[in-house]
């Protein structure tokens, strides 16, 4: 069968042009509009899958402090329980100490009440030896104490409201003979100190003041070409005879006085003068007439009727009406000085006393 051929127009080849572009544009839209969906699509994925890894990290690191949290918590609730055990340990040991304390003091008061009243009884007794002893030294406000069993009853009158004692320190008081006051003055002083005369002068000076009323005042001068007091800085006032440190202290001050030099009455009644207010009693403890005045003597010597001059020449310096008991150790080679210091105590209205060499 012959073939046909087909007439070509134009309207047939543009009509398919026109098919075929369209279906080629409908085809590309549909590409680019796919493309662009895919890429958000892609995008937002992204983002979506960095908020999850990021929640997936946090929920992680919840999940591991979680742990930790709880592993403290038990912890602390371990250290709970022991503080809880050990406070109610405590509560218990407590109590139980309470009930021991009161078992102790139930058992406790009864020994202490006996204890207490055995030193009761040992203090009531100390008391009574210390009144049967205040009993047997009167008003005294020291002890002395004595050799053997002799009575230390003189005529001294040692009343008074200022006490005076003057004690005598120059070299003839370093032992009753001249031969040995020479003897003796060229030792040392430690020698000097513990003669016997001299060690007799002060126990007489401790035994006085051993009898002082307890409401007095005192001062104690030693003197030889001059004085002072036994405690030095105070020959301006009165001390109190109940400040027993004090006293303690005087005496001791006195075992440091070295006998030396001469004597000067004349001086030591001039300070006696010059006191405010004035001792309604002196104690005077020497040994024999003053060797000087107010000045030394010319000669190396100084004679008995000499001696006796300056010693009444002192006596018109002293103070009247104030009585002068006198103690003496009589020295050798001066047999005035009885006599002399006698007159000077009756007429003063004291009283004179010239003890054995035992005594006090």
């Amino acid at each position: 069968m012959a073939r046909k051929n087909r007439r070509f127009t134009t309207f047939s080849l543009s009509f398919l042009d026109i098919m075929s572009c369209g279906f080629g544009a409908v085809a590309l839209i549909f590409l680019i509009i796919k493309h662009g969906s895919d890429h958000d699509i892609q995008a937002e994925n992204q983002d979506l899958s960095a908020e999850v890894n990021l929640l997936e990290e946090e929920v992680q690191f919840g999940r591991d402090h979680m742990v930790l949290a709880r592993n403290t918590l038990d912890t602390t609730s371990d250290e709970l329980a022991k503080a809880q055990g050990l406070a109610r340990r405590i509560m218990e040991q407590i109590e139980e100490v309470k009930g021991n304390l009161a078992e102790v003091d139930s058992t406790t008061d009864e020994m202490d009440i006996a204890r207490l009243q055995e030193k009761l009884k040992k203090l009531e007794q100390a008391k009574k030896q210390l009144e049967e002893e205040n009993k047997k030294l009167g008003n005294n406000v020291r002890k002395f104490v004595g050799d053997g069993d002799r009575q230390y009853l003189t005529g001294l009158r040692l009343g008074g409201d200022r006490i005076l004692i003057l004690l005598d320190s120059s070299a003839s008081m370093l032992a009753d003979e001249l031969i040995k006051v020479i003897r003796t003055r060229n030792m040392s002083d430690s020698v000097k100190r513990n003669t016997e005369k001299w060690r007799r002068a002060k126990q007489t000076v401790n035994w006085l003041v051993a009898q002082f009323p307890q409401d007095s005042q005192y001062q104690i001068y030693t003197f030889n070409t001059g004085f002072q007091a036994a405690i030095v800085g105070t020959e301006d006032r009165w001390l109190n005879v109940d400040d027993r440190d004090q006293i303690d202290e005087a005496m001791k001050s006195l075992d440091k006085v070295v006998p030396q030099n001469g004597t000067s009455l004349e001086r030591v009644f001039h300070a006696v003068n010059n006191m405010s207010p004035l001792p309604d009693n002196i104690i005077l403890i020497t040994d024999g007439l003053p060797t000087q005045g107010m000045k030394a003597p010319r000669g190396n010597t100084v004679s008995g009727k000499d001696r006796r001059k300056l010693f009444r020449n002192a006596v018109k310096v002293l103070p009247k009406s104030i009585p002068v008991n006198v103690v003496l150790a009589p020295m050798e080679g001066d047999p005035f000085a009885a006599s002399e210091f006698w007159k000077l105590a009756m007429s003063s209205q004291g009283s004179f006393l010239a003890p054995s060499k035992d005594w006090p």
